[in-house]
């Protein structure tokens, strides 16, 4: 035994300081190491939410030198206090919610069909699900920019539908040019770049699913489409609950995709509450406080919403 050693069995109270010393010294470690993770969170995230929040309650141009505290009314001018502002709210809120209803549904529709489609086959299975998974990886600026070549009055589209001699469904403008095909247009390209995350989402689920269920269900004389719908979609719950939230997500924020495709036209047939915030912050009447009060209105919406469909698919299980 050292002399330290035996300096510390007979001395309880030292050895209970050596070992605060050493606690003392692994915490400043942990905070040196987690310390540029936290700076780069309090400046690019609690600042800005703090930030966005007091802007909601002025008026400001992004120019001028001081803000103009105006409290609640950005909020009551965007839910209809202000004809010149809530006409144009109201307007996109329709269009965002039709988006809300069409894309979780569609999504998990196609997405849960091509799983069920993708896990029933044994060759190419890994092939097939890279050619499904790519509108994922590829959406962007080009892609979408290549869709609206494709919405042209001479693109890729109307000359599918006249070579199959649907004439009468081929719009001379475009599908981008009419008030009454742009916003199902967009949506269509929407529900192309969001179906492949879907889809892996339930592939995923489908190989946690015990096959001996599924066995016992074929034994006792069940269907395929009754053991889908019975076994595989509630156990499959947890997971539809998550894509519901990620396209509710899309709908109330993606702006990028509208934006490039349509900004909003035309005559507004396409704006949605996302577009219209970032119209309201870089438009031509920039006004920024309008569009922190519209954000935080949509923040709201998006958390309320995640909530009640989680609950509800929750009390399904």
């Amino acid at each position: 035994m050292t002399a330290t050693e035996a300096l510390i069995v007979v001395d309880p109270k030292g050895r209970r300081r050596a070992s605060t010393r050493r606690l003392r010294r692994g915490w400043w470690v942990g905070l040196l190491f987690v310390a540029p993770a936290t700076l780069l969170f309090a400046v690019f995230g609690v600042y800005t939410i703090i930030y966005g929040f007091l802007l909601s309650f002025a008026r400001w141009n992004g120019f001028s030198p001081e803000w103009t505290w105006t409290g609640i009314d950005n909020y009551v001018d965007l839910l209809g206090g202000n004809p010149a502002v809530s006409p144009r709210v109201a307007n996109a809120t329709t269009h965002t919610v039709i988006g809300m209803i069409v894309l979780p549904v569609v999504v998990v529709a196609i997405g849960l069909a091509l799983a069920l489609l993708l896990n029933s086959v044994k060759r190419f299975r890994g092939f097939l699900r890279t050619v499904y998974f790519l509108p994922f990886v590829t959406a962007g600026i080009a892609v979408y920019y290549a869709w609206r070549f494709m919405y042209q009055p001479d693109g890729a589209v109307n000359a599918v539908l006249r070579l199959i001699g649907l004439n009468a469904i081929a719009p001379t403008d475009g599908f981008l040019g009419g008030t009454a095909t742009a916003l199902g247009a967009v949506l269509a390209v929407q529900v192309w770049s969001s179906v492949p995350i879907a889809m892996l989402l339930f592939l995923t689920g489908l190989q946690t699913v015990d096959d001996s269920v599924i066995e016992a269900a074929r034994i006792d004389g069940a269907s395929g489409g009754r053991i889908v719908w019975s076994i595989v979609v509630p156990l499959l719950n947890p997971i539809t609950a998550l894509v519901v939230v990620i396209m509710l997500r899309e709908s109330l924020q993606n702006f990028q995709l509208y934006l490039l495709m349509t900004n909003g036209g035309p005559v507004d047939s396409s704006n949605t509450l996302g577009l219209q915030t970032y119209t309201f912050a870089f438009g031509a009447a920039t006004d920024l406080g309008y569009a922190s009060a519209l954000g935080w209105i949509l923040a709201i919406v998006a958390i309320v919403l995640a909530i009640v469909n989680m609950r509800i698919l929750r009390s399904r299980q």
